[in-house]
């Protein structure tokens, strides 16, 4: 059983118009490029060319079922040492079923980063995890490839047979018998800080005591605060702990402030629009009511735009976010509905129109863009009643947002601004930061 983030999104197909978060302006030139991605394909789940059953048949001894593989258009953009400072392990070192390599290659992934790397073995292994690693560096890899390894599929239950449900939801089918968990052999917390928060620990510790004792718990996230130790002390069971975050930010964004007056904002905006050259941009409000009326001033500016936050309905909700992921549109306008788990690897800035409030909120965020490794832009539009929590922000994490420049070197965010002959040289980028910034 896998317990996910509180909202789920998915590519329900709905009718575009004004309520369901889909503002069309006139159109802009240079269409939305997306990034090399692998969507629509099911991971352990290999494509009809690759001629693989569930129970291997088609595959011989000896078989070069590499040849076999459909593959997606290879990603050539630089990484950083996010993803790239490895131990130098393959896949196929970790004994998986041959259907589920098959299904890893056609979804584009390569070799495991370093959080997979350290996750997938002690994962295989059955013993308990506490796992710490940045946004957008291959979390949700380093704990689904053990989890569909592990599966049996002669066994009529959930063990993993997977479930995927929120706290709630998943107890409720608990209690009413429908979800029968107690062979469960894997529970997996992503986004962990949240799901052992006050508002869904009890949900959590309610879930866990319908499973067998010897199952297995692990625990994913970017941040863990106090709630989440308090739980490890009570249901683990003698955790291996992995900490990937000597820094909290990715390597690859660059962070800057624009200081600006509330009226100013809008215009300031359209300047970044018309200035950067943005694949696809992720901004940020603190309201629904907000969302919505910049979305609208977007689109009176002459740029379509979608928007997302929790008062839609669901089914609205699940068409904005396929249609963006899918490059129909170039801008999204959201709450913080949208900041955890979201994996599009297109968006290259991310604006904070409304600067958020904590450091965590801040670190969600920023972590739309840049994702597995790739370079972005975070920019953040602040108002006198901003700065303090600036400050506060850039001292918990140990970062340093800067003035905006008057013009912003493409090579800090813009992909192809780089060779792709090798990995991205962090100490590169961060002089051309410290260039811009002076």
């Amino acid at each position: 059983m896998a317990t996910a983030r509180t909202e789920s999104v998915g590519p329900v197909v709905m009718g575009l118009n004004k309520q369901n978060g889909q503002l069309r302006g006139q159109t802009k030139p240079a269409a939305v490029q997306p990034a090399p991605t692998t969507q629509g394909k099911t991971l352990g789940a290999p494509q009809k060319a690759g001629g693989a059953s569930q129970d291997g048949g088609g595959i011989k001894f000896g078989d070069d079922w590499k040849k076999s593989l459909q593959l997606p258009p290879k990603d050539n953009r630089v990484k950083t040492s996010d993803v790239t400072s490895t131990k130098g392990n393959e896949f196929e070192d970790y004994c998986l079923k041959r259907e589920l390599l098959m299904g890893i290659f056609e979804m584009g992934w390569e070799k495991p980063s370093p959080i997979q790397e350290e996750s997938i073995p002690i994962a295989l292994s059955g013993r308990d995890i506490l796992a710490r690693a940045k946004n957008g560096t291959g979390k949700s890899g380093a704990y689904l490839i053990p989890l569909l390894e592990r599966i049996d599929l002669k066994k009529d239950h959930i063990q993993v047979h997977v479930v995927i449900a929120t706290p709630g939801r998943i107890l409720d089918l608990i209690k009413k018998g429908v979800a029968k968990v107690d062979k469960v052999q894997m529970m997996v917390m992503d986004e962990a800080d949240k799901l052992l928060s006050q508002d869904f620990v009890v949900l959590i510790e309610d879930i866990i005591s319908f499973l067998a004792k010897n199952r297995q718990i692990l625990l994913y996230s970017a941040t863990f605060p106090i709630s989440v130790q308090k739980f490890m002390a009570k249901h683990l069971q003698k955790p291996y702990e992995i900490n990937l975050m000597e820094e909290l930010t990715l390597k690859g964004i660059t962070q800057y402030y624009a200081y600006v007056t509330e009226r100013q904002k809008v215009h300031c905006l359209n300047t970044l629009f018309s200035r950067l050259q943005i694949n696809q941009s992720i901004i940020f409000c603190n309201s629904t009511q907000r969302v919505e009326l910049l979305a609208k001033k977007i689109t009176q500016l002459g740029y379509s735009c979608f928007y997302i936050h929790a008062k839609m309905m669901q089914e609205y909700r699940n068409r904005v976010f396929h249609d963006f992921r899918n490059g129909l549109c170039r801008n999204l306008v959201c709450t913080d509905l949208f900041t955890r788990g979201i994996d599009i690897q297109a968006v290259n800035v991310v604006i904070n129109f409304d600067f958020p409030k904590n450091a965590e909120t801040y670190l969600h965020r920023i972590g739309r863009s840049g994702r597995f490794g790739h370079l972005g832009l975070a920019i953040n539009l602040i108002t006198s009643e901003d700065r303090f929590n600036l400050k506060a922000i850039e001292d918990q994490l140990v970062t340093d947002i800067k003035p905006i420049p008057s013009s912003i070197d493409k090579s800090l965010y813009v992909a192809e601004y780089h060779s792709t002959s090798g990995d991205c040289d962090v100490e590169e980028v961060e002089e051309k930061r410290q260039q811009d910034s002076t």
